[in-house]
């Protein structure tokens, strides 16, 4: 078993498919796929199913992936310190749902170590991409959230992935909207009041259901709903047709502008306000790189400063 090895098959879970991780690692796929083979005979298991959808990390080749990695990242920690090679880049990425103060977090992340040593990703994501991008070792950290509507079906995909999630903040439903909207200057907005008006709700593509979705409260029955796919079309939207989003209302100006706000959502008997629990995932049994650590703090640090009064921006 050679470093080389390792890398090959850690870039493989990362990209998905044996073509794609060939032109990231510039040899070609028979090579690869030779280089693979070995490993695994020699080894004693099946580290991919090999599919027409791509490379499928085995149950076996995930926990042999987990501490492939933690190998790699020790092997990368001393070629930084000691490596004359001063192209080499260490590597931190993070799939999240769409949620500014994740970005935010990364932002101050990034400012802290600069990007001379270090190749930085973010990936805002569906929601089963953000558990699948962990899962892989594409991600180092996903960011999502759960509830009792869909704690138990996103924690089966957790618990198929060899994930754990980790909580950081818990919180009830905002309604966030354009501040021209004609109830924006509510104290409070129900379910009621918001008939007339489009819900906005990521799409989470075909494989998709209500259990995947990135808004609170999806289980209701809303009249008029449209789905985008990025942030800057659902702010669009928002002003465009007086569209709204449920979520958590942790809103970053600085990210989003101040042209939002987040009204709180008031329950009544049919609709009762529920509670986001939102938290970051990694892989079981793997600890976190001293950049992940930094981006959790980064992350908890932004989520102290946050307070009811302050969400409405």
């Amino acid at each position: 078993m050679t470093l080389q090895q390792i890398h090959y098959v850690l870039t493989i879970a990362r990209a998905g498919s044996m073509n794609k991780a060939a032109e990231q690692l510039f040899v070609s796929q028979p090579s690869l796929t030779s280089a693979v083979k070995e490993l695994e005979k020699e080894i004693g298991l099946s580290i991919f199913t090999r599919t027409s959808r791509g490379m499928i990390v085995t149950s076996e080749g995930a926990d042999f992936l987990m501490y492939a990695r933690q190998l790699y990242q020790q092997y990368e920690l001393i070629q930084e310190k000691y490596s004359s090679d001063r192209n080499y880049k260490r590597k931190f990425s993070v799939s999240t749902q769409h949620y500014s103060f994740a970005v935010k977090a990364f932002v101050e992340t990034v400012r802290k170590l600069g990007t001379s040593d270090f190749e930085f990703g973010i990936f805002e994501t569906r929601t089963r991409a953000v558990i699948a991008d962990v899962g892989n070792l594409r991600s180092e950290i996903g960011v999502l959230y759960l509830s009792d509507f869909n704690r138990r079906a996103i924690g089966k995909l957790l618990r198929d992935h060899d994930l754990e999630f980790h909580e950081l903040i818990r919180c009830s439903a905002y309604i966030y909207m354009w501040r021209g909207h004609p109830l924006a200057k509510e104290v409070s907005l129900t379910l009621k009041q918001l008939e007339d008006y489009p819900c906005l709700a990521f799409d989470q593509g075909e494989e998709g259901s209500y259990y995947l979705t990135e808004e609170i409260m999806t289980e209701k029955e809303y009249p008029r709903t449209i789905k985008a796919s990025d942030r800057a079309t659902m702010l669009n939207l928002m002003v465009g047709l007086n569209g709204y989003i449920l979520c958590s209302g942790i809103i970053n100006e600085e990210l989003n502008g101040d042209a939002y706000v987040a009204v709180p959502f008031r329950g009544d008997r049919e609709n009762r306000n529920a509670v986001m629990t939102i938290g970051y995932i990694t892989r079981k049994r793997s600890p976190l790189s001293d950049i992940g650590r930094m981006y959790v703090d980064e992350m908890k640090r932004y989520l102290d400063g946050v307070s009811n009064a302050e969400r409405g921006g």
